[in-house]
């Protein structure tokens, strides 16, 4: 039996924050929007609330459609009900529950809480983010850590930068890895690949990937200059398709990545639907991920899953995610860089391995087995309220 507020109860009572559930799921949007959907099925869950931005809301995949104007329909009387009434309500909830917020932010009035922290690119890296993110994190994440009963990160490697870096705790923080969905796989049938490739003008096996937001840190401006730097044959045989937000701060890039198109040796596909992303990997020759920094980096993880052989950075937590199964490079030497290219297009001794070693990898990432993690960090925190 474990105690919980002022009752007992024999399975756990959770509110989730899903405010980062937002269309088109991006990457702490996919890790929210998997803790909705799977933490209420097990059975070491009572009940779950979600909560967003001071309101509840009923169920998440709401949040996943489009929002609907309503055209008034005559006066209707409102029921007013008092502030203080409602924040009363709340805070007496969140009092006798435990609170998730899966988007480092913890609001006010939580008395058991967990946090997860993604990444330190913010403090580590501050001039690869937007002046007002910057000032957000500043002010907002040192209360959320005051707050916090536990933390949670995606990786080893944060959770060593966020004792170090904030000296918490080593107790109260746990790596928990994420995981990537079976529909990103190596078992597609060609006929039907090619229909979905065709779409994009694409060949399964004729092009380079990389999936990625465009903002400094993800180095693609470097993986541009790489690829320039390849036998002209090899840059035309397999041209470099690129998908990922516009980003930020990428003017530069972004002119980087017209001159490219414009000679016929990059792609830029944009935003690309959840549906069609999994062949896009599927159908690529290697992928390539030279960032400075990352949290976890899924974009990796999917490559790998897909079947598909890997070039990532040596930098941050990308080996520990690659487990030896990609080519790790220094993102900062270009000549590095441009022979790690080459090799993961040409290589077809490595290429086996990596896809080998790569499938394996992947296949003890899921989003089970993040759950378990997940509800293994709770449980320790229900026990030290028994």
């Amino acid at each position: 039996m474990l105690r919980w507020g002022f009752q007992q109860v024999t399975r756990l009572r959770l509110i989730l924050s899903v405010d980062a559930i937002l269309p088109p799921l991006t990457g702490i949007g996919r890790y929210a929007w998997e803790l909705a959907s799977r933490l209420p099925r097990h059975s070491s869950i009572d009940s779950v609330r979600f909560y967003s931005n001071g309101r509840w809301v009923a169920d998440p995949s709401s949040l996943l459609q489009p929002v609907a104007v309503a055209a008034p329909s005559g006066r209707r009387k409102r029921i007013v009900i008092p502030r203080w009434y409602k924040n009363w309500q709340v805070t007496q909830d969140f009092r006798r529950r435990l609170f998730h917020s899966p988007n480092y932010f913890l609001p006010a009035s939580t008395d058991m809480s967990v946090a997860t922290v993604h990444d330190l690119s913010v403090f580590k890296f501050p001039e690869s983010h937007p002046v007002a993110r910057r000032r957000h994190f500043d002010r907002e994440l040192p209360r959320t850590l005051a707050r916090a009963t536990h933390l949670i990160t995606d990786s080893e490697t944060v959770r060593r930068e966020v004792i170090e870096y904030f000296s918490w705790p080593a107790d109260r923080i746990t790596a928990v890895p994420i995981g990537v969905s079976s529909c990103f796989n190596p078992h597609r049938s060609k006929p039907m690949l090619a229909s979905t490739l065709a779409q994009y003008g694409l060949k399964p096996g004729d092009y380079a990937l990389c999936v990625s937001t465009l903002e400094p840190r993800k180095k693609i401006d470097a993986l541009l200059i790489a690829y320039r730097r390849l036998p002209e044959s090899l840059r035309f045989r397999y041209p470099l398709v690129l998908i990922g937000h516009k980003g930020w701060l990428s003017d530069a890039l972004h002119a980087s990545i017209d001159k490219g198109q414009g000679e016929g040796w990059v792609r830029y596909l944009g935003f690309v639907s959840e549906p069609e992303l999994p062949a896009l990997y599927a159908g690529a020759r290697s992928f390539f991920y030279p960032s400075l920094y990352e949290g976890f980096g899924l974009p990796v993880l999917e490559a790998m899953a897909s079947g598909v052989p890997v070039l990532t950075s040596n930098r941050s937590c990308l080996p520990e995610v690659s487990g030896g199964a990609a080519l790790l490079i220094d993102p900062d030497d270009g000549d590095a860089l441009c022979h790690g290219v080459e090799q993961v297009l040409l290589d077809d001794g490595w290429r086996s391995a990596a896809r080998t070693k790569g499938l394996d990898v992947a296949s003890h990432l899921t989003w089970e087995n993040c759950i378990k993690g997940t509800l293994s960090v709770y449980a320790a925190l229900a026990v030290g309220r028994h």
